[in-house]
């Protein structure tokens, strides 16, 4: 058990977390490791495991907290009071997304290696986090898109939410990989998170 204030824990928690974000802007997650996790925070690097036994638990939270933050933006987008078609319900959707960059770069990741090497407890913690991320989006299409069937707002969760594990690989493309698409002649354009969500956004719902 760990010893401490809730305060105190969870205040060490964030600074875990926080550190791994911080390496995670300059290193891969191959690279980053509880060494190097260790060297940023202002503790004991054995303190670390008491409150994560690996990397991938840091990542987790990482990801969890990503998932909460966006859900506040998805409340924010339920709770407005104007109606919203189509086009700017597309917008309002589209630009929290475009503002949860770290969000979709843990979602490329391979998360079944991340899940698979966390607690049960922080792995049930996490997809909580997720499962509110698509009761929000439900309650928004049906406030929204009152026409939208059960079946086809389903059809959208499940192909929006799986769509959204590509959107950070087409729209931050390293300088490694352009010039590879270069030699390799594929016609390749960058795109923002917003376009790219946006379209697809907009497909899905002219579609009900």
């Amino acid at each position: 058990m760990i010893k401490g204030t809730p305060e105190l824990i969870a205040d060490r928690r964030e600074v875990i977390i926080n550190a791994c974000e911080k390496l995670y802007q300059t290193m891969s997650f191959k690279e980053i490791t509880l060494k190097e996790i260790g060297k940023e925070v202002p503790f004991s690097r054995p303190t670390i495991y008491n409150y994560f036994e690996t990397k991938e638990e840091i990542f987790l939270a990482l990801y969890e907290r990503e998932d909460i933050r966006w859900n506040e933006s998805l409340a924010e987008i339920l709770n407005r009071s104007e109606t919203l078609p189509k086009k700017k319900l597309a917008d309002a959707i589209a630009q929290s997304l475009s503002e949860r960059k770290q969000l979709l770069k843990l979602l490329a990741m391979n998360n079944y290696d991340m899940e698979a090497n966390s607690r049960q407890e922080l792995l049930v913690s996490f997809k909580r986090a997720y499962g509110t991320s698509m009761d929000l989006m439900r309650k928004i299409l049906k406030k929204y898109c009152p026409q939208m069937k059960k079946q086809e707002t389903e059809h959208f969760i499940y192909t929006f939410f799986p769509f959204m594990f590509g959107i950070y690989p087409y729209t931050e493309a390293t300088e490694k990989q352009m010039n590879a698409m270069m030699e390799a002649e594929v016609n390749f354009r960058p795109h923002t998170i917003y376009e790219v969500t946006y379209n697809c956004l907009i497909y899905l719902l002219d579609r009900n």
